[in-house]
């Protein structure tokens, strides 16, 4: 098949949809299949060029089998809710320019996040008449509200308005989890439309090893215990927990237990303010940290965080944080409600908080340090139970029957 994918994140940036699109993208063509994938200059989270990349009109590489075509954007930071608009929109329409002199392809893929990404497949599907996949990883306006971003109401009538469209417009629907198909189904989309691809983990990456002691001790972390969060540190990710939760452990004297945080975003320098003015010596901020060593972290770490904000929205979501602390054989500690803590809760491979608990986490922390024979138990446990099961292998393969279907239906 010849497959047209767009995405507004590709590696080598390496957020969640990042990785999830490039290690699909890279195992369909290993099959053979002639992948193209329509991006943009990659900048995130800092809206920086990265370098060996320019911001122009188009330029075209291939990564590992896969040709990526990359247009012009207005580009922006990770914060800001009018110039992150205004990058999502010059998205959309310099891809659907790009889009209309590429070779027509067999299957047209346009994923979220973010938004106006899928308005890109609505409209060259519209022009071109190409068979279309949407794959939803964020229901939107909800996603923008369930952050606390401000957009006048006129703006978010428009966007549900347009959401509905280009649900209706896809003549299917690929999303990553349950919790997101009970929403589709909530806006009148025929269940029958929709395909649950999970998140997954990419086993060559995210395997069992050894704690890397040198890499700790790079660090003064060697012979503590390290609770880590890993990933986009934004407003939905309400790690202002995880500081409070710091204090409460600080103020009772606790000088092993440290929480570090490795990643950028939207909030990181005002959470770093926050840590320094209350002068919390148990929290390390390490900032962005080259891809590949993003499994040693994992691997390095007691316990994994993944938390949310307490909002009905993301009881539907499927952090990949779980996928990959699984892969290397660690357990979570799991402060999301609704399908996901279901997932780490029947895979018996993790500790469950309330979102937004300093307390619960403070407590769940100090009984994970004192009890290390059990973490090490829900880890094996996520391999057994998540990690095999999930592999992006396998992910992979049922997507590919997916768009099989979809283009010879």
């Amino acid at each position: 098949m010849k497959i047209l994918f767009l995405t507004h994140y590709y590696t080598p940036e390496g957020n969640a949809p990042a990785s999830r699109v490039s290690a699909l993208a890279e195992r369909w063509a290993k099959d053979g299949h002639d992948v193209t994938i329509l991006t943009c200059a990659p900048n995130v989270p800092n809206g920086v060029v990265y370098e060996d990349y320019k911001n122009k009109f188009s330029q075209t590489e291939v990564i590992n089998g896969v040709k990526v075509v990359r247009v012009w954007t207005y580009i922006a930071a990770n914060k800001g809710t009018l110039r992150r608009i205004m990058n999502f929109v010059s998205y959309m329409i310099m891809a659907f320019m790009r889009g209309l002199f590429m070779k027509r392809p067999d299957i047209l893929i346009a994923t979220s996040p973010q938004f106006f990404c899928g308005w890109a497949g609505v409209l060259l599907h519209s022009i071109k008449r190409i068979p279309f996949c949407l794959e939803v990883r964020d229901i939107w306006p909800e996603s923008i509200i369930a952050v606390g971003a401000k957009l006048p109401s006129g703006l978010l009538t428009i966007i549900s308005v347009m959401e509905k469209i280009m649900y209706n417009s896809a003549d299917h629907i690929v999303t990553v989890g349950q919790g997101y198909v009970e929403k589709l189904k909530e806006r009148g989309i025929d269940e029958n439309k929709i395909s649950v691809v999970m998140n997954g983990v990419d086993r060559t990456l995210f395997y069992p090893r050894e704690r890397n002691e040198e890499l700790l001790k790079k660090h003064s972390l060697d012979g503590k215990f390290i609770c880590s969060y890993i990933g986009t540190i934004g407003m939905a990710c309400a790690l202002d927990t995880a500081l409070e939760s710091a204090e409460i452990l600080q103020n009772q004297g606790n000088d092993k237990i440290k929480i570090v945080l490795i990643g950028d975003g939207a909030v990181r320098e005002e959470l770093e303010a926050k840590a320094k003015a209350k002068n919390l010596k148990n929290v390390v901020f390490l900032g962005r940290r080259p891809k590949q060593e993003i499994p040693d972290w994992i691997a390095s770490s007691d316990i994994n965080l993944v938390h949310l904000k307490k909002t009905g929205l993301f009881q539907t979501v499927m952090p990949s944080k779980i996928f990959e602390s699984a892969g290397c054989a660690r357990p979570v500690l799991m402060g999301v409600d609704g399908f996901s803590r279901d997932l780490v809760e029947n895979a018996k491979m993790g500790i469950s908080i309330e979102p937004e608990n300093a307390k619960a986490m403070a407590d769940a922390l100090l009984e994970a340090s004192e009890n290390l024979e059990l973490l090490k138990q829900l880890g094996e446990n996520g391999y057994k139970n998540i990690a095999e099961k999930y592999d992006r292998d396998i992910q992979a393969e049922n997507y590919l029957d997916i768009l099989k279907d979809l283009m010879n239906s």
